[in-house]
């Protein structure tokens, strides 16, 4: 078969229930600007760094894109082939081809997650506060629970004034500690919608006694109404957790609702060895995960697994494996990725026996290693006005906050091809270096700056910010879409949520059909 795709061969596959992914290649912010709703992003600029993570399984069916004309997706066809993988195709014409057959773009990031919760709230009639019914209830000095879904790093930036973090993927386990009795209104935020309906809707279907809602809108809708947002709050749920028997039984009695059964470690390695495409998640806390790391396991707390799983999940219908401590955790994140379509599975055992479960990763990547030069020596070089290009690889955001004086922001999509001879790489993950200068010709003297910016400036290394450059047009890693909603910027708080309530309308009905929620409990 060729290595080109058309948009109808791309729509038998995306319907013949088989494994397959489908990788947007651009950097952030073009994928944010428009891009296939199943579609995963994988910027080329960290095309080695994340793909073995997003597909582990080499024999995969894959399909690659971009915006049609960049030639992006065409080096990384080349390039995952290089890699081991078997099955590499790209979709001829890229996002243009595909608008072109009738099918919408999306702007965004987390699409499929964010549209299933507006069907959920749709279809389950979430119950949901206002921020001025809630900002009521607080003046009027009634108990009152309100709990953050959001991971603790977002929740400490802005917050509903005397709210609690606890994200969505700890609810089901530590909700009982945190309800002081069973009659308290319960009120769940994230930062818009779709962690507020689906946290609520949690509590709601494991049958808590409490009145639960979901705050429109978020923290957003409280900053809409001009109300005041808390910033660097530590309130958070404690680190013991009592999980009774019935909290179990409840949970486990949810996941299977959905359709959610218990796999052995043995079944697992079954399903790998016959070339099954298998992630194993654990959906615990990153502290407990850290405690005992599993090489072959990844970190997936659940609320963020179902907030964002083309994060974790690069393969449609491969098989997910969650593993929790409990049984509380990974099967109520079970029940929810079943609806929104996924493979999901939780492991009979849990951690205990999670290393029974996973196989020794087959031919690791290793990125070049370049031979580096020190601050003290690339100041020398660029005294003795020694011809040398200076690239810096970091986020351009970082660049503009600082960079050396005369170096360029270089993102991977620029150099393809590139026949430079003589090059200083900056950049603080000397793995992402080590793939880029595979775009150089073998020739070429490359270098990495020891240390990189941080050493840079320890070594009295001059340091300038530019407010102009790069331009917002050739900043192709950043997400304009979404950055000044969070800023107290009304306009662009108003347009996100009007486009996340929009989802559900914009997609085809081939798209709708992949979620399969439960439509009562």
């Amino acid at each position: 078969m060729s290595a080109d795709i058309t948009v109808t061969q791309l729509e038998r596959w995306l319907g013949d229930g088989q494994e397959l992914a489908i990788f947007d290649l651009r950097e952030h912010g073009e994928y944010g600007e428009g891009h296939l709703f199943f579609a995963v992003p994988l910027p080329y600029s960290r095309l080695e760094l994340d793909v073995s993570r997003l597909a582990p399984n080499r024999h995969v069916r894959i399909v690659v894109y971009d915006d049609g004309v960049s030639g992006v997706a065409a080096a990384a066809l080349n390039r995952l082939k290089a890699l081991g993988y078997q099955q590499v195709f790209l979709l001829s014409g890229g996002t243009q081809a595909w608008e072109k057959a009738g099918y919408s773009l999306f702007e965004g990031v987390n699409v499929p997650s964010k549209t299933f919760g507006e069907h959920i709230e749709a279809l389950r009639h979430t119950r949901s506060l206002s921020a001025e019914a809630l900002q009521k209830r607080i003046n009027s000095g009634e108990p009152l629970l309100i709990l953050d879904g959001r991971p603790f790093s977002e929740y400490q930036k802005m917050s509903i004034p005397g709210s609690i973090c606890c994200p969505n993927g700890e609810l089901s386990a530590r909700f009982d500690d945190l309800a002081a009795d069973d009659s308290t209104p319960v009120v769940i935020n994230c930062a818009g919608r779709t962690r507020s309906i689906i946290g609520a809707q949690t509590l709601i279907d494991l049958g808590v006694k409490n009145p639960v809602y979901a705050l429109e809108n978020g923290t957003q809708g409280w900053m809409l109404a001009d109300y005041t947002l808390e910033h660097g709050q530590s309130r958070r749920y404690q680190e013991e957790m009592a999980v009774t028997p019935e909290r179990v039984k409840r949970a486990c009695a949810l996941a299977e609702s959905a359709g959610v059964s218990w796999v052995s470690p043995k079944q697992v390695r079954a399903w790998q060895d016959e070339q099954q495409t298998v992630y194993l998640l654990d959906v615990r806390t990153e502290k407990e995960f850290n405690a005992g790391a599993i090489p072959g396991v990844q970190y997936a707390p659940g609320g963020q697994l179902q907030q964002a799983t083309d994060q974790y999940v690069g393969v449609r219908n491969a098989r997910l494996v969650l593993i929790d401590s409990e049984s509380v955790r990974a099967p109520v994140t079970a029940y929810w990725l079943r609806q929104m379509g996924h493979q999901a599975y939780v492991l009979n055992g849990g951690v205990a026996v999670a290393r029974q479960a996973t196989q020794p990763l087959q031919n690791p990547l290793t990125a070049p290693e370049l031979a580096e030069i020190s601050a003290a020596q690339l100041n020398d070089r660029l005294r003795a006005s020694h011809p040398v290009e200076i690239w810096d690889i970091r986020s351009s955001q970082a660049y503009k906050e600082g960079h050396l004086p005369g170096s360029k922001w270089i993102s991977r999509a620029h150099i393809i091809g590139s026949d430079v001879s003589d090059v200083v790489l900056i950049s603080d993950d000397p793995q992402q270096a080590g793939w880029y200068s595979l775009e150089l010709p073998p020739a070429s003297r490359i270098n990495l700056l020891a240390g990189g910016m941080a050493e840079w400036r320890a070594a009295g290394g001059e340091v300038v910010a530019s407010a102009d450059y790069p331009s917002d047009a050739e900043r192709i890693d950043y997400l304009f879409f979404t950055h000044d909603r969070h800023h107290g910027n009304k306009s662009a708080a108003r347009q996100y949520l009007e486009w996340e309530v929009g989802l559900w309308q914009r997609l085809h009905v081939s798209e709708k059909a992949a979620f399969k929620p439960l439509t009562e409990r």
